[in-house]
């Protein structure tokens, strides 16, 4: 079910992202040497490294995300240098009939908005038009719009608002039947209030505010990914911090016609541990129905709800490949004594679709941008 294989990436430091496109065809990382690096897959399952943006940044690139393939062949990166950057590939039509065509990775756009380290970077959904939003340290959130589909080097800001706590991480709710509605998490260890907020558009003051707090969230949040919609009258939100969270957030009846915001009824689903250790990236399958987590006893887990609703991990996948089914696992943790992986994992990203992955050593527990000391 699983295959394992290792890709000899050219960065010379810590890879913070794997973003997966839309297709899982091609793949971005990022890494601390300031770097971005694209692939593609051959027909024969090989990854190739078909380009490299060096000096993408003048900092360490934290986030690197694909655009709807809609809109071109577009990528954002975000960085400590507190700018974040749009590449679009252009594709350059051979002269000789045998030879193939060339690519190459312009840079259309920098937006220097945050005033901090900006921390992650997601483009919306695609119903929602060619949007980006961003969040910073300084807790704040940026949403920019490409008016012109055919010139991405114009990109206004369109709206911001401020959380008021240090952001490590957002996700757009992909739901054609709500209003556009965002979630953002923090890592702020100074803060002992909810780490997780969920924003919603206005449509009547054309504004975002703030309709909810997950309250039961108070350690510092890695990673927060909204579960594909499909249709569900409530939505389901992942949170990744010492553990992996699952929450429901079912819709209330308005009470007052007048009342513009939504108020949200939130349960929680599901709460499973990682064997005591740093949960980084989430990611759901196109059902939103199995969401994968990485670790930083460097494991890949599945999660999936069985009949009665109680999550369980179905699959466990070692940095060396192993696999590990359900029986294993839950002998492992009957004996709780976990196998090592014979490479650790940092903050490594998870692609939707497929199950290759960046394998890399660590050097040590990174918690938030600041402690990066090579900057």
């Amino acid at each position: 079910m699983f295959l394992n294989r290792p890709i000899a990436a050219d960065h010379k430091d810590l890879i913070h992202d794997v973003s997966f496109d839309f297709h899982g065809r091609r793949m971005a990382t990022c890494s601390s040497d300031q770097s971005v690096e694209i692939w593609d897959r051959s027909e024969s399952g090989e990854w190739q490294c078909t380009a490299c943006i060096k000096k993408a940044h003048s900092g360490s690139v934290w986030k690197v995300a694909w655009a709807h393939p809609e809109f071109g062949q577009v990528i954002a990166t975000c960085s400590f240098d507190r700018t974040v950057a749009i590449y679009e590939e252009l594709v350059s039509e051979s002269t000789t009939g045998n030879m193939r065509s060339q690519t190459h990775w312009i840079r259309r756009a920098s937006l220097v908005d945050s005033k901090t380290s900006v921390t992650d970077v997601k483009f919306a959904p695609k119903h929602l038009g060619l949007l980006l939003a961003t969040c910073s340290s300084d807790g704040v959130v940026i949403i920019y719009e490409a008016p012109d589909l055919m010139n991405l080097s114009q990109w206004p800001l369109q709206h911001s608002f401020t959380c008021k706590i240090q952001l490590s991480c957002l996700s757009w709710n992909t739901s054609r039947l709500h209003p556009p509605m965002i979630a953002v998490g923090s890592d702020d260890p100074n803060h002992q209030t909810s780490k997780v907020m969920i924003h919603e558009y206005q449509e009547n003051s054309r504004k975002w505010s703030r309709v909810e707090a997950i309250t039961q969230v108070t350690d510092a949040v890695n990673d927060v990914s909204f579960a594909p919609n499909l249709g569900r009258s409530y939505h389901t939100l992942a949170v990744a911090g010492k553990d992996v969270r699952i929450y429901q957030l079912k819709p209330m009846r308005k009470d007052n016609i007048q009342t513009s915001s939504t108020r949200y009824e939130i349960k929680q689903i599901a709460q499973v541990s990682e064997n005591c250790s740093q949960v980084w990236r989430l990611s759901w399958n196109i059902t939103g129905t199995v969401v994968a987590s990485s670790g930083n006893d460097g494991y890949v887990r599945l999660w999936k709800s069985n009949y009665m609703d109680n999550w369980k991990c179905i699959y466990g996948i070692r940095g060396d490949g192993m696999v590990e089914d359900k029986e294993s696992l839950s002998h492992r943790q009957q004996i709780n004594q976990p196998y090592l992986a014979t490479m650790a994992h940092g903050p490594s990203g998870l692609g939707q679709g497929s199950s290759v992955g960046i394998r890399y050593y660590k050097g040590g527990n990174i918690t938030s941008p600041s402690q990066v000391p090579w900057h």
